[in-house]
């Protein structure tokens, strides 16, 4: 089996110091950047994160490596295409984990937690899910062992598309070149996607490369200023509740439903969507904003 080094582990002094350089850049010129308790909050549970990760990611390995027993391919991990074959693997298989996380309530109850910053900044990009691993986001990686990627190659390309992902977590970097621009995933890019605006909700899902939602017809050009976080907002940093706050909703949802279509839905359906119209999901909000400006 090969040996990789845990490179986000190693890359923890890094982000300090440019969360740092960050911190300084906006007391000098941009103050509203940082909220104390909220950077707090994003440090909090991106140590959680690394904690269940080390936990988790063992027994992914196991369960990839079981289906690496299966594999239709040998890929050598010493071969140089296989690594550029990895990577646009590995990116497609983020960018459909990532689209489903915001459209099956199941895996948004874990991806919420990234969002639920009302701050766009370097710090941001720490607030990760606890629960993601433990409830399955790892099967849209399933493929991959059974072509025959090693399971190792795999969690380290992982690694290394969160380490692309966090440097575009920022507003101090504006638009890039127009083919940079067209091609990767970049911090324009990024803040629409975690925009609470109607038109930029379930937006931009990319990992490194933003190809994948100008195919499959995800992309939103970012056309004004996001204002950052939910459509309702968790209004709390106690990092324990928004760590579970969906997962305990989901619960109480559950406790009011008495029909199996009811459960499948609070389950498996789209976020905000309700049997009763309590709540709604992105396209029933973006059907009112519609109507109300055709009253206008």
């Amino acid at each position: 089996m090969p040996q990789f080094p845990n490179i986000l582990l190693h890359a923890v002094p890094a982000f300090i110091l440019l969360i740092i350089v960050e911190v300084v850049y906006a007391y000098h010129i941009q103050k509203e950047l940082y909220h104390v308790k909220d950077t707090a909050t994003s440090i909090v549970l991106g140590l959680g994160n690394l904690f269940t990760g080390i936990l988790t990611k063992a027994i992914i390995l196991l369960f990839f490596s079981w289906l690496y027993t299966y594999r239709i391919f040998t890929i050598p991990y010493t071969a140089w295409w296989a690594w550029v074959l990895l990577f646009f693997a590995d990116d497609f298989s983020y960018y459909w984990f990532h689209r489903m996380a915001h459209t099956v309530r199941w895996f948004w109850a874990s991806h919420v937690v990234h969002h639920s910053s009302e701050h766009y900044n370097l710090a941001a990009a720490l607030r990760q899910t606890w629960t993601g691993n433990l409830t399955g986001s790892f099967i849209f990686w399933s493929w991959m062992p059974l072509v025959g990627f090693h399971p190792v190659m795999i969690l380290l390309m992982q690694s290394i598309s969160l380490l692309y992902q966090f440097w575009i977590h920022t507003q101090t970097v504006q638009k890039l070149s127009k083919w940079v621009e067209y091609i990767f995933n970049t911090p324009s890019h990024h803040r629409v996607h975690h925009g609470s605006n109607i038109l930029y909700l379930d937006k931009n899902h990319a990992g490194t490369l933003i190809i994948w939602d100008r195919m499959f017809g995800t992309f939103q050009e970012e056309v004004f200023t996001s204002t950052f976080g939910l459509t309702k907002n968790v209004n709390t940093f106690n990092p324990i509740r928004i760590a579970f706050f969906e997962w305990i909703k989901i619960v109480g949802d559950l406790r009011k439903s008495h029909r199996l279509q009811h459960i499948l839905g609070y389950l498996f359906g789209l976020p905000g969507w309700s049997h009763d119209g309590n709540s709604q999901t992105t396209s029933e909000l973006r059907k009112r904003q519609t109507s109300a400006e055709k009253k206008l």
